[in-house]
């Protein structure tokens, strides 16, 4: 029998997909690690609903991502690990731990000192030797490399002006160019992690998500080279024996074309 809450009835269905006697052979043969790839999956597909702006794609996204932590609250629930109800009071613990200014009498100032609040509470409450501990290695670089500098900004450590990061970042360009002038790969390698680094930084510093900003970044190339690519066929045209230089024009008409498009969008 199916409860009425909208959870209460994706659990009793899962539950019944997990039957033993006469459940789905695909979901009885999962395991967390199994699952473990569409939980990346759906994330990213709520990111791309957020990004396209459909409001009822991203609800049925967000129902694809729930149903991986369901499906993972029944898996650890068989075997009397915990269940989805031990998930929530979890979160919710954590939840009224990390806001003592809302749910107890301490005072805070702004966001700021909030966040400050929150990482100090963290490592306390999670036993933590660093204030870095528990940054997952598995987030992209961009994001662990976000997910760290929030975390040392948040007891003070980052400059206190903009002007030193940008000097930061013409250092690290300097030092690049000098490892890129004796061509030795492992300080290349070393100089550009240092200098995708303080670019982050800048972007934190701006609050701008870096890793948002590359994803843009790549779009706007994909479209600009798929222009240079119609622009050829166009004219029964391929790529060999082009020079950069006409490709770049080409280029240059597609950088003009898309700002055209992008200012008549926003006088509509």
């Amino acid at each position: 029998m199916l409860k009425n809450s909208g959870i209460d009835r994706l659990i009793e269905i899962m539950k019944e997909l997990r039957n033993p006697e006469n459940g789905c052979p695909w979901d009885l043969k999962q395991t967390h690690q199994s699952l473990k790839k569409y939980v990346l999956e759906e994330t990213y597909e709520v990111m791309d609903a957020i990004d396209g702006g459909n409001i009822n794609e991203l609800k049925t996204e967000l129902g694809d991502l729930l149903l991986q932590i369901v499906f993972h609250a029944q898996v650890a629930d068989e075997v009397g690990n915990f269940n989805f109800d031990d998930i929530c009071n979890t979160i919710s613990d954590k939840l009224v731990s990390r806001h003592p200014h809302i749910f107890s009498d301490v005072k805070v100032q702004d966001a700021d000192e909030v966040e400050r609040n929150w990482e100090l509470i963290k490592k306390k409450k999670e036993n933590k030797k660093s204030l870095l501990d528990g940054i997952p290695r598995n987030y992209s670089a961009l994001l662990r490399s976000l997910r760290i500098q929030q975390r040392v900004a948040g007891v003070g450590f980052e400059w206190s002006e903009t002007d030193g990061i940008i000097d930061k970042v013409k250092e690290e360009i300097s030092e690049l160019t000098e490892a890129i002038e004796k061509k030795n790969s492992k300080e290349i390698e070393e100089e550009l992690g240092d200098l995708f680094f303080i670019l982050v930084n800048l972007a934190k510093r701006y609050e701008v998500d870096p890793e948002e900003a590359l994803q843009k970044t790549n779009d706007k190339f994909t479209k600009r080279f798929g222009f240079i690519e119609n622009t050829l066929e166009s004219r029964n045209e391929t790529f060999e024996g082009k020079s950069l230089e006409y490709l770049d024009n080409i280029w240059d008409e597609a950088k003009e074309y898309f700002r055209g498009i992008s200012v008549n969008s926003e006088n509509k």
